[in-house]
């Protein structure tokens, strides 16, 4: 089966922006660190650590981000128990790992980002996996109370989701000179 995708409206392009403009400095700064760890574009520890801790921190973050191919492709065409199986345990570790950076405060920062570095048919798949990495006993008690609380009902409960590649996209890899430019000025630190 294929799929043809058009580009997507100035509207949306703007309304991702808009979404991005939300975050706190200190979340989009994550965002943009996570997208650069996640899809090898340039030396994150070089561009990004402030300090060496940040710079262990971005070591580990490669680490585990190392874990995105085959996340990539294991998302099942369907959603029986056995075919999700080899996704979600993968994608729970590394929303885990994401989570406990203490930089995504919501479901929305989280996913804006996992939109990002896996792509939209993951969508069905990540409030399951952030409900499962919020719950974990490594997050102290009152930040896995708000991130679980920062999922909305029609989130958890969604009928079904869009299948079009963010416009922002996994950021940089294709696309033409203008594209090129919103994502260079999106990316700026």
């Amino acid at each position: 089966m294929s799929t043809r995708t058009r580009p997507a409206s100035g509207a949306t392009s703007l309304a991702e922006m808009r979404e991005f403009a939300s975050f706190s400095k200190g979340t989009q700064r994550y965002i943009r660190r996570s997208l650069d760890v996640g899809l090898a574009r340039r030396d994150a520890v070089k561009r990004w650590s402030r300090d060496p801790a940040e710079a262990a921190g971005i070591r580990a973050q490669e680490r585990i981000y190392r874990r995105l191919d085959p996340i990539r492709s294991a998302i099942p065409d369907d959603s029986g128990l056995e075919a999700m199986e080899p996704l979600m345990a993968p994608l729970i570790t590394m929303t885990a790992f994401d989570l406990g950076q203490d930089r995504l405060p919501c479901f929305a920062s989280y996913r804006f980002l996992y939109e990002r570095l896996i792509g939209a048919a993951v969508r069905p798949w990540l409030p399951g996996a952030f409900c499962a990495a919020s719950a974990l006993p490594h997050l102290h008690p009152d930040r896995r109370r708000t991130l679980l609380q920062s999922i909305s009902e029609a989130a958890a409960t969604a009928p079904g989701w869009s299948n079009r590649e963010p416009v922002l996209p996994r950021m940089g890899r294709e696309g033409g000179h203008r594209r090129r430019r919103l994502i260079t000025e999106f990316h700026s630190p």
